[in-house]
């Protein structure tokens, strides 16, 4: 296939920070990439270059004029008061019956296409932003972080639409499910460099680790015969006759070369300060009401949680997930019913936004030493600060300038480090690349403590949950399956309801 999309040479740095160094990949319309890397490794600010919004510092983005390229807005595009086919008419200059058709694959219809946009859940709200994406009949599609915030009902949507898209995209996920079933090519941001390999992300990582072990090996047997050769030439060189086998042994040694190893990264390793143990109930509700003065959200909640649960609260967007754990959390209050903690229960609250309540005047130490426990000493700071990847001088970085995955594993630290006998987490995952997804999820697993969390992440909740609770038309209950179970129920909804609406489209172009 001819090439649609050739980045050349590209060049960006930050100040002295390096983000690409001569970064070269050619892209055809067929290519279906998940893009990889580090927090901080320029994924995003890629995308802005490749679709205009940011300048390279050099090198060419060349696009061939076949190319068709929309994306997925990463800013909220609505007008006050917008209607969701107002906005698409508006955002595309299509005709209604059209914006509706185009909705319609992502659910998006009757009353929905009449609502205040900025009404809706984060979920739907991503809806219409990939209808609006899709309106422009694109061939390539970039999308940076498409699943954060989403539902896992609306991640399944978008996991069966892209599996059946006419054309290539570049996907931006710390999703590695989402990866394995939507991408055959695997695209790397590391070191300044981009490597683009024809197989997913588990393949690449498997080829990596391989091409390293081979690497470092050959390196290893180079060294070993560099230095036999420079021991005969030590030995012998000041002898007459020995001295032109010294000479040619030089010239070996001279042409002896090493296989460049790119720099390793560090592994990222979470190590949760220790909650004493405990037994016995940890969370109880009777009658419990959540919701905000002029909405109630869901009632006649009974929930029994024991100490050293890990509860994934699950539910499509918009059916009360956040509403709960904010109220649990004491963000809200009850409107009506009780709950209670455990005797002596110290309770941490990681919000969804929790990142914009940062003070940008701090630098990442001074943050962490203001949310420490009292006797947590400097070194544990450091080795929680290290745990995230901030690493030497990295503690003196102001928060000013830390990309968003890095203000989202500042925010996590902070919160370990307060030695919370409880943790409610809000959408923990999103912003963090999968390597710092899972281990953090493979650290929270053998957490003492209690966890209420709300995550979409496949992998992260397959890792963490003991118990699930669901979120669904007013009420919030223990669901009796495992994950897997939920997951899969889920799957076989969401294409039935795909089949329903393919049939009703058959059936009215016959009409």
């Amino acid at each position: 296939m001819p090439a649609i999309l050739q980045l050349k040479d590209i060049h960006k740095s930050f100040g002295s920070r390096i983000i690409f160094d001569e970064a070269n990949v050619t892209l055809n319309s067929e290519q279906k990439a998940g893009f990889i890397g580090r927090n901080g490794a320029g994924k995003s600010t890629l995308c802005k270059i490749i679709i205009g919004q940011e300048a390279a510092d050099s090198g060419e983005v060349i696009q061939s004029a076949d190319l068709r390229l929309s994306y997925l807005e990463q800013h909220n595009p609505f007008a006050p008061s917008e209607t969701v086919l107002a906005f698409l008419m508006r955002y595309t200059s299509q005709e209604a019956w059209r914006c509706g058709e185009v909705a319609g694959r992502f659910q998006i219809k009757n009353e929905l296409l009449e609502a205040d946009v900025k009404s809706l859940s984060g979920g739907y709200q991503t809806r219409v932003k990939l209808t609006a994406m899709l309106l422009s009949d694109p061939n390539f599609l970039i999308l940076d972080e498409p699943s954060n915030y989403l539902d896992l009902k609306t991640l399944i949507l978008l996991e069966e639409f892209l599996q059946d898209f006419d054309g290539g995209f570049v996907i931006v996920s710390h999703d590695r499910e989402f990866l394995k079933k939507t991408c055959d090519h695997t695209l790397e941001a590391e070191n300044g460099r981009l490597v683009l390999y024809p197989g997913t992300v588990e393949e690449y990582l498997l080829f990596k680790q391989e091409q390293q072990a081979q690497a470092f090996s050959y390196n290893e047997s180079i060294e070993g015969k560099r230095k036999q050769l420079q021991a005969f030439v030590d030995r012998f060189k000041a002898k007459a006759s020995k001295a032109s086998q010294a000479r040619s042994k030089m010239k070996q040694i001279e042409k002896l070369k090493t296989v460049e190893v790119a720099e390793a990264q560090g592994a990222v390793h979470i190590r949760i300060p220790l909650v004493q143990q405990r037994n016995g109930v940890a969370f109880r509700c009777k009658e419990l009401a959540i919701g905000y003065p002029e909405k109630l959200v869901a009632k006649g909640i009974h929930v029994d949680v024991d100490h050293g649960a890990h509860v994934a609260v699950l539910g499509d967007n918009g059916q009360g997930k956040t509403t709960f754990l904010r109220t649990i959390a004491g963000d809200l209050p009850p409107k009506g019913g009780e709950f209670r903690w455990g005797f002596n229960c110290s309770v941490a609250y990681y919000a969804q936004h929790i990142v914009a309540s940062l003070d940008r005047t701090h630098d990442v130490l001074t943050h962490l030493e203001s949310q420490a426990a009292g006797g947590i000493t400097r070194q544990e700071v450091l080795a929680m600060a290290g745990s995230f990847l901030f690493k030497g001088n990295d503690v003196k970085k102001s928060v000013s300038v830390l990309s968003g995955g890095e203000c989202a594993r500042l925010c996590l630290a902070g919160l370990l480090l307060k030695k919370s006998s409880v943790l409610l987490l809000d959408e923990p995952t999103n912003h963090l690349d999968f390597e710092t997804v899972e281990a953090l999820g493979a650290a929270l697993r053998q957490f003492r403590g209690t966890v209420f969390f709300i995550s979409h992440d496949r992998t992260f909740v397959n890792m963490m949950a003991t118990q699930i609770l669901e979120v669904k038309g007013g009420a919030v209950f223990h669901y009796a399956g495992s994950y897997a179970d939920y997951v899969y129920h889920l799957e076989l909804q969401v294409r039935r309801e795909l089949s329903d609406d393919s049939k009703q489209r058959v059936k009215k172009f016959r009409e």
